[in-house]
């Protein structure tokens, strides 16, 4: 047994990570300290103030463990890594995990290749970035290549030339053919070093030789590649202009700001590279109730960074944080040259922290509203529902299809619908098994007694994970009056009290109007309601859609003309295409069968000798 006050009286004052456990021993907070006793024991002394969120922590709160470090640094680095592995209940968490993609340039190779890259590694390769958008960097990459001519090929080079063909690179003019040799690996190196300066964003030089270029062209008349040129020199352009100068000095920076509310924040990230905005990007975090701003801002930085591969020389804060200088100390390590941390006060540094924040609020709004616009397509669909047939409360839909495969067999489908989105890990399938031909009424009977008959039999069992044992709100069938009846008999049959609302349709097989209670119940075409209730028929009927193929691709299907001996799959075809039905084959005279394509006498007399032979042994 775990005593809290007697494992507190052993804490250390050294630093280190705490980390907390629930009853279940699941980890719920990961926390680091200077002193481990101080700051351990504040969790628990009658005088703590520790806001909502960490009050109901502390509440499940069974056992405490800690790790002793040399260095705060070091505690710093192990709680960025025990947060990201356990992901703890009451730690601010991003919600999300990005990698950003990178360019890498193998100027190891004799003839180097320009790729895309999610990480960096340290592979002797020139790495560029990192960036906001894979789009810009295929596109940067595209651009190179129509520029420069570099390969786009894996072959080993220069062991593999003349080893195979050109490819189809070389033949529209965006590669030179080092795998043939028709350039040499100096003159390649040439066009590397121009790839190099391009994303290094020197532009100037380019632009001059392609106007150069474009000049000449036309000029001789050759226009089409004058217009070629021209398009390269526009897109250099639109490319150069998507990194704004935000600075003379240069410098690698991140400008990171914070909007927030009572519990969900976002924060707006500006990459800086060489002086350049290559990009933004914005991150959502679940924040503890009572949480300031600065801590948020914190454990952003901690979480970010720990997970990143490339850390930048300069962090622009919007606001000042706690432990700057411990946290200045742990990136440095991680970038291998100092790092520096600022809280901008004038100057166009701040008026760029004010648009990063601006831009972060601008996120938090919009996906309020989105979440807002949401909610009606789905709970407040519900509820109108609900409202229109008089009930207290709809959270759970259930809604059931009836289908015939053929005229063989009918299956039936129900899709469940809890708060207005879809549990599909709730949907089940039916083959009817009673009901021989297409009786819809009879087949739904079967299929609703079979569904809550086994959901009352793992109710009694107290089968508490059964497939069947949670009963809806409401049931939705996919038809009026006649199907409404049906659902009504068996649930009264079973003595079970469940609201059952039939969807009325018009001449165009399209809803008009809901029938509960005998009476129909008009309904708006442009209300949510509405629109949820069509969204639930469709899905209803692909479910059985589904269904049918799965049983056709599987041959599930079974028609009794399979049971007549040399009766294949291309006869039965032929049968049923001649026919039309399993009563007119049924009679059908010998000469009639033999006059079906693919049908000889002998076959065409075991089919007239089964189905008589039939009807003799039932008369008898």
């Amino acid at each position: 047994m775990f005593d809290i006050q007697e494992e507190l009286k052993k804490l250390p004052a050294k630093p280190g990570v705490y980390i907390m456990h629930d009853a279940k021993d699941a980890i719920i907070y990961v926390g680091k300290a200077i002193s481990l006793r101080n700051r351990v024991r504040q969790y628990f002394q009658s005088s703590r103030n520790l806001g909502v969120k960490k009050e109901q922590m502390v509440q499940q709160i069974a056992r405490f463990e800690y790790i002793i470090t040399d260095s705060e640094l070091e505690a710093l680095v192990l709680e960025c890594n025990l947060i990201k592995e356990h992901r703890p209940k009451y730690n601010t968490m991003l919600k999300d995990d990005k990698g950003y993609p990178y360019i890498r340039v193998t100027v190891q190779e004799d003839f180097p290749r320009v790729l895309l890259a999610r990480q960096m590694k340290k592979d002797k390769s020139r790495y560029f970035g990192p960036y906001t958008s894979v789009g810009a960097v295929k596109e940067s990459m595209e651009l190179m290549r129509k520029l420069y001519f570099v390969r786009n090929c894996n072959r080993n080079l220069p062991r593999d030339i003349g080893k195979d063909r050109p490819c189809l690179y070389y033949h529209i003019h965006q590669c030179k053919a080092p795998c043939q040799g028709y350039i040499s690996r100096e003159e390649y190196r040439k066009n590397i070093e121009g790839v190099l300066d391009f994303l290094n964003g020197d532009y100037k030089k380019l632009v001059k030789e392609l106007e150069e270029k474009m000049r000449l062209a036309a000029e001789e008349l050759r226009f089409e590649e004058a217009g070629e040129y021209r398009d390269l020199i526009q897109n250099i352009e639109k490319i150069g202009e998507r990194q704004k100068i935000t600075g003379s000095s240069g410098e690698d920076k991140d400008v990171i700001a914070l909007a927030c509310d009572e519990e969900d924040a976002v924060v707006q990230v500006f990459f800086i590279r060489d002086g350049k905005m290559i990009g933004r990007d914005h991150f959502y975090l679940r924040v503890a109730v009572d949480t300031s701003r600065s801590q948020i801002l914190l454990d952003f930085i901690k979480q970010f960074y720990a997970g990143t591969p490339f850390v930048p020389k300069v962090l622009m804060l919007q606001e000042e944080v706690e432990e700057i200088q411990v946290l200045e100390e742990w990136l440095t390590k991680k970038r291998g040259q100092k790092v520096h941390i600022q809280v901008p006060k004038k100057g166009s540094k701040e008026k760029l922290v004010e648009l990063a924040a601006r831009n972060a609020q601008m996120v938090l709004s919009q996906d309020r509203e989105k979440l807002k616009r949401e909610e009606g397509r789905t709970i407040g669909a519900m509820k109108e529902i609900a409202s229109l047939l008089g009930l207290e409360d709809v959270e759970r839909v259930e809604s059931y299809d009836i289908s015939n495969i053929s005229g063989f067999e009918s299956v039936g489908s129900m899709v469940v619908y809890e708060k207005g989105k879809p549990k599909r890990n709730d949907y089940r399938k039916f083959k009817i098994r009673t009901v021989k031909g297409p009786d819809d009424y009879a087949s739904m009977q079967e299929m609703l007694t079979r569904r809550f008959q086994r959901g009352l039999d793992e109710r009694e069992s107290g089968q508490q994970d059964g497939k069947f044992n949670r009963f809806p709100d409401l049931i939705l069938m996919d038809g009026g009056k006649g199907q409404v009846h049906v659902a009504c008999q068996v649930l009264e049959e079973l003595k079970l009290s469940i609201p059952v609302c039939g969807m009325v349709k018009d001449d165009s097989h399209r809803t008009r109007g809901l029938y509960y209670q005998d009476r129909e119940i008009p309904i708006s075409h442009s209300s949510e309601g509405f629109k949820l209730i069509t969204r639930i028929q469709d899905e209803v009927h692909r479910f059985a859609i589904e269904y049918h193929r799965l049983l056709r691709s599987k041959g599930q299907i079974h028609s009794i003309l399979d049971d007549i001996d040399g009766i294949g799959p291309a006869r039965r075809k032929a049968l049923m295409r001649q026919f039309k039905s399993l009563e007119a084959i049924q009679n059908a005279s010998v000469d009639q069968l033999k006059e079906v394509p693919s049908m000889n006498e002998g076959a065409a007399r075991k089919v007239y000798a089964f189905f008589h032979q039939k009807q003799e042994i039932q008369t008898d």
